[in-house]
């Protein structure tokens, strides 16, 4: 009973939360609301952030809550985003206004194209003032309080009379958002080579470092052109199974090491991490491979000491050959 307790939500009395993604960059966060039911059916709702009007689509719609309310804890929501290397903020990101209606759903489309010419007017005004930036996307907040633009650039930009142009010319609240190539793949990507759609435009939200490391340890080919992805960098996809293989191969001896096997003894040549088979050279030059639980190690001490040791006609032969 006490288990069932601490599960559940701790939420504040009278206060109902629902978990909204919403935004190009597709963020998630909680919003106040007063339903006493969720709609299982109509996923869009409209929600007020600091950035004004949007519209989100709404999380775990079919299992999540009961009466209205989240059957989960912020805390263990915040435990699953963390373990599934999402990223998430804990707190309250504003309030659910309405469910969404074909007519918001149009005026999204709307929007969608607006800020395709608002993005060709910024860049216009970009080649004028021959400013160091590239507009990567343009998006148009649902409740038209601003337009907010996503560009690169390899280093500081002094945009404010850029700002002052762009908010002039459509008489609305300008923001300028830098960001990364792994970001301009978040909003631009496409088809991986793998044939599924891009691992962060369509779940990865929080895009951790991948390093040459992980694909030599899952022996992939080093060519830049199969282990880059579409921002150009290695790969997130080889960060999946990294923990797995790191855990396999501290599993398994280092080569050189001295090993007994059922053959006798010998020392170890290769290994293969995910079979977890040590190839093993014996002395009379023959290579065999062996699960890793059916070889010992012989401790250093050991190996050292057999070294040591040699047959008493082998001492009395090096004497006699002293004595001459």
């Amino acid at each position: 009973m006490s288990k069932a307790l601490e599960t559940r939500p701790r939420q504040a009395k009278h206060k109902r939360y629902m978990l909204v993604r919403y935004g190009r960059m597709s963020t998630l966060g909680f919003f106040e609301h007063r339903e006493t039911k969720i709609s299982k059916i109509n996923p869009r709702v409209v929600i007020k952030t600091d950035r004004g009007l949007e519209l989100g689509y709404l999380v775990g719609r079919l299992t999540a809550y009961k009466g209205g309310q989240l059957r989960l804890s912020e805390e263990q929501i915040q435990e699953y985003f963390e373990d599934s290397d999402i990223d998430f903020s804990p707190g309250k990101a504003g309030k659910f206004i309405r469910y969404a209606t074909t007519a918001d759903v149009s005026e999204e489309r709307h929007l969608r194209k607006i800020a395709q010419e608002e993005m060709e007017c910024c860049r216009h005004f970009i080649k004028e003032m021959d400013l160091p930036m590239k507009i990567v996307d343009a998006e148009h907040v649902f409740g038209g309080e601003r337009i907010i633009f996503y560009f690169m650039s390899d280093g500081r930009v002094d945009f404010r009379e850029l700002v002052k142009r762009v908010a002039q010319e459509y008489q609305t609240r300008i923001e300028m958002r830098q960001i990364g190539s792994r970001d301009e793949a978040k909003l631009l990507g496409d088809v991986e080579s793998c044939g599924q759609q891009c691992c962060c435009q369509r779940f990865l939200k929080l895009l951790k470092p991948v390093n040459m490391r992980m694909a030599k340890m899952q022996k992939a080919t080093l060519d830049p052109a199969k282990i880059s992805g579409y921002c150009g960098r290695l790969k997130c996809c080889l960060r999946y199974e990294d923990e797995t293989y790191t855990e396999l191969k501290k599993r398994l001896p280092k080569k050189n090491t001295k090993v007994k096997t059922k053959h006798g003894q010998g020392k170890v040549v290769d290994s293969q991490i995910l079979t977890q088979l040590v190839v093993v050279e014996y002395e009379s030059g023959e290579k065999i491979a062996a699960p890793v639980d059916e070889i010992e190690i012989i401790p250093v001490s050991a190996t050292t000491a057999q070294q040591q040791e040699k047959p008493p006609g082998n001492n009395q032969e090096n004497q006699e050959n002293k004595e001459q």
